[in-house]
């Protein structure tokens, strides 16, 4: 099937009627713009928007014939109270056709993910999947873990559940086939081996240790293994020790042993018993008072890579069949399906979808619902994850619920807050400073909208802590007036904290004063008397107020959790900085000199401040040097 961003693929027309007036949800306005645009649709497949008053998306939808699906919306008693109150704010739409509906399916994924509409179906989950990456654009391949876009040559294998997973199989496989990890910098500099060598998780290709051939039966190995030959790789490990016990290489026969250890431990460890189903995905759905829980298996060459728990957004009041049908169109849109995918029940929509993931990945995708066998057993255990999972959430929402009623309470706000957002500085002395934001809500971190701030104005003095707040609240602050004035898109917090006492307080009040803000609510979190160590943190409050709270509260512990997450966050970011700092060079800020004539010129000259010594005929006579640039290095270092 072809890309779905290709510019030709689709036909947009985006209705020019409008209805116009306020904005206020009215049931006939959204009734009558649906009847205007449906005198000008097609009998043909295609996705279509809901658009409210000022243009958002309010819904995503495919068909199989766009006009017969759109006229359904003007039926309203026919509609649930949901699509009523979606049809009540609807002002206008926007149609794309498509050649079938499995594209229209797929394109109604995408879309969903790109606009996140109120009334659709959400997976809510903002970290891609990790991979394990074998590149092939090197003599002696590196193995790694990758996430994002899949643009280096090589085998990818995956999706892994969580880091955790993929950093234990990694390892397990450096042991077992002592494929190198390395960058190709790092390879091409060595001239001994390094310390994974010496702990026997690597070959040393890099000086010569093992030549190509030799490695490259490794990597043959290491993908069969990947591919769920596990047995044929163990036979063939255990004939190799024999052989050299035989030969009385008992070195050889020991490291031979222990990469034989490092496969025996990945096959224990997989919790699942998959073996025979080859590539396969498992999913399972659980719905208790209306919380939706969906619990994923990831099979991959007969090995379990992981499991992991996703509980959709916006599900109020749409049946199970089009939760799941939406939740694995959204999930397969950037994860690639395996051949077969395992459900818990049977969707009037599994063909469709089948046919619409299998032109998405050039083989044929299968799902299915086992009624016996282990199939059905591995079903039955992924249900049961799920009913867990769902109950451990419900718990913590409980929890969580309780604790936002409870700093609602301790702070005076008029309901539990949605969005709490906590800021902390970070820098040494002054030195690459930055501010930092984390988010919290409800459902508990929101890690996708942290923020950092890089320190940049000149008149905010190096170690001001005063200063740097200030700097921080006013670009935060500034931007959220200019992007949502009206403050409906959710992205305005309830609740401020600020790691600091009364001077940080004070300062980010005279900001936010000076922008015509005074209705956000301000806290600070200053250590005790004793710098924190007895756990009795000082909080302070905008009308002068200052206390502090039993050191075993509840509410205590998870405002302090917050509190510390900021500044975790502040100081990875700080270091983060640091590290890229250390290996800046004066060079970098020279207009017009690249990587190659950056590395040329300390080649020549030996370091950056012997460039910046250099006579204007000293640069003129280094190598890919010309007069007109060997000029501009010597204006730009003796300007200053």
């Amino acid at each position: 099937m072809s890309d779905p961003n290709a510019p030709t693929r689709f036909n947009e027309d985006k209705a020019t009627f409008t209805v116009r007036g306020s904005d206020t949800p009215d049931l006939d306005a959204g009734v009558a713009a649906i009847r205007n645009v449906l005198a000008t649709l097609p009998a043909r497949p295609g996705v279509y928007r809901m658009l409210d008053a000022r243009g958002d998306v309010l819904y995503v939808g495919k068909a199989r014939a766009l006009k017969n699906r759109v006229t359904n919306y003007t039926q309203v008693e026919r509609l649930s109270r949901r699509l009523q109150r979606m049809v009540a704010q609807t002002r206008a739409m926007t149609i794309v056709t498509t050649n079938n509906e499995a594209e229209a399916l797929l394109l109604e994924a995408q879309l969903i993910k790109r606009y996140r509409p109120a009334y659709n179906v959400l997976l809510r989950d903002d970290k891609s999947f990790p991979f394990i990456l074998l590149r092939a654009d090197h003599d002696f391949p590196r193995i790694q873990k990758h996430r994002g876009a899949r643009r280096a040559k090589g085998n990818y294998y995956g999706p892994f559940a969580s880091a955790g997973a993929v950093n234990n199989t990694l390892n397990a496989l450096q042991k077992l086939f002592l494929l190198r990890s390395c960058t190709d910098g790092f390879f091409k500099n060595r001239d001994r081996p390094c310390l994974l060598y010496q702990i026997k998780r690597c070959s040393a290709p890099c000086v010569g240790r093992i030549d190509a051939a030799g490695y490259g039966e490794l990597v043959a190995d290491a993908k069969a293994f990947l591919a769920g030959k596990s047995t044929e790789v163990q036979a063939k490990l255990g004939a190799q020790m024999q052989a050299a016990a035989e030969a009385m290489d008992f070195e050889l026969a020991a490291i031979l042993r222990d990469r034989l250890r490092a496969l025996t431990f990945i096959q224990g460890s997989q919790a699942i018993n998959a073996e025979g189903l080859g590539d396969a995905d498992i999913f399972a759905m659980a719905n208790k008072n209306g919380v939706i829980g969906i619990q994923a298996f990831f099979i991959r060459g007969g090995q379990n890579w992981g499991h992991r728990s996703f509980f959709p957004a916006h599900t109020a009041d749409v049946p199970e069949d089009e939760i799941l049908t939406g939740f694995l169109a959204q999930f397969y849109e950037e994860v690639p399906p395996p051949r077969t995918v395992l459900l818990d029940r049977e969707l009037g929509e599994a063909v469709l979808l089948g046919e619409a993931l299998g032109g998405q990945a050039g083989f044929k995708v299968t799902l299915s619902m086992p009624q016996r066998g282990a199939r059905r057993k591995l079903l039955d255990q992924a249900k049961r994850n799920a009913e867990e999972a769902l109950d451990r959430r419900l718990a913590e929402s409980t929890t969580q619920a309780k604790l936002l009623r409870e700093v609602a309470e301790l702070f005076d706000l008029p309901e539990p807050p949605d969005r709490i957002e906590i800021y902390d500085n970070s820098h040494i002395q002054g030195t690459n400073a930055l501010g930092a934001m984390v988010v919290a809500g409800p459902e508990g971190f929101r890690k996708g909208q942290y923020r950092k701030f890089n320190i940049k104005n000149p008149d905010t003095i190096p170690g001001d802590d005063f200063g740097m707040m200030r700097e921080v609240f006013a670009r935060r602050f500034a931007r959220a007036q200019n992007e949502d004035p009206d403050r409906d898109a959710g992205d305005w917090p309830d609740l401020v904290l600020i790691d600091g006492g009364r001077g940080q307080l004070n300062a980010v009040k005279g900001v936010l004063e000076e922008l015509g803000i005074e209705d956000v609510c301000l806290v600070g979190i200053a250590k005790g008397p004793h710098h924190g160590r007895d756990g009795r943190e000082v909080f302070h409050m905008l009308d002068g107020r200052e206390f502090q709270l039993p050191v075993n509260a509840p509410v205590l512990f998870y405002l302090q959790r917050l509190r510390d997450e900021v500044h975790r966050f502040a100081i990875g970011a700080h270091r983060a900085k640091r590290a890229k700092a250390i290996g800046a060079s004066p060079l970098d800020d020279v207009p017009g000199i690249g990587p190659a004539r950056k590395k040329a010129l300390l080649m020549h000259f030996g370091t950056a401040r012997a460039v910046r010594n250099a006579s204007l005929e000293d640069l003129q006579k280094a190598p890919g040097v010309s007069a007109a640039v060997a000029q501009q290095l010597y204006d730009f270092f003796h300007a200053r």
